[in-house]
Formats: C-alpha cells, structure tokens, sequence
C-alpha cells in the first residue's frame, strides 16, 4: 500500500499541475476528489479488513481534511504564496489530523497493520520536520 500522507500530497500537486493546464470546474475537481476518496477507502478497506462502519469513518475523515487541506492550499495559491516548507506544514498539519482520527477508527490489529504499512513512517516523517522547525 502506498504511503497515505504523501499520496494526499501528491494528489494536490497533481490537482495544482491539472488546473495550470486546463483549468477545472469546481465541479470537476469535487468529482476528481470524491473518486480518490472512494479508492483510499475500498485500498484501506481492502488492506484492514474495515468494517461498513469503519469505511464510513475512513471515507468522513478523509472527506473532511482533504476538504480542509484543499482550502488552505487554494488560499495559499490565491495569495501567491510559493515557499514550499508553507505548503508541506499545512499538508503535515492535515495529515496528523487524519493520523490521530484513524488511530480511534481502527482496532489494535487494523492499527499495527496500518503503521506498518507506511504510517509509522510518516509519522516519523512529520516528527522529524516538527523538531527540526522548533
């Protein structure tokens, strides 16, 4: 399984490379959005073994931070805003959050399974820019 934190990442990168293309329509980036989230939740569903509700949990979590994510970045890019350590201290913040909504989701088991699967790591990941801003 992929890294959760850095394909959130790299999919507002990609949604920022798209609209410097072709711009979208609220509603397509909504739908582009909306489909992720729908794929995130059947992988982790897939590779936990969640239950219906946990996957409705999943699917809340990420709707509402990537949401929240999504709106810190546009807000950045409408005020010109290019330092990028900006960016990944907003996408670290949102990403804690989802960290900390799924540890109270997922069992012991689900849990374990998740950090070894990439979770942990960018945990350790996000610890470490932390301490080394501070």
């Amino acid at each position: 399984m992929k890294h959760l934190f850095v394909t959130i990442f790299l999919l507002l990168a990609g949604f920022t490379a798209l609209s410097a293309q072709e711009p979208l329509t609220p509603e397509q980036k909504e739908k582009q959005t909306r489909e992720w989230i729908e794929k995130q939740t059947e992988k982790l569903s897939a590779v936990l073994d969640l239950e219906y509700w946990q996957e409705f949990y999943v699917d809340s979590i990420l709707t509402a931070n990537i949401g929240g994510l999504q709106a810190e970045v546009e807000e950045l890019q409408a005020a010109k805003v290019s330092n990028p350590d900006i960016y990944q201290e907003i996408s670290d913040r949102w990403n804690e959050a989802t960290y900390n909504a799924y540890q109270k989701v997922f069992n012991e088991d689900q849990w374990k399974k998740w950090l070894k699967n990439g979770g942990a790591k960018e945990k350790k990941a996000r610890d470490k820019r932390a301490a080394k801003k501070n």
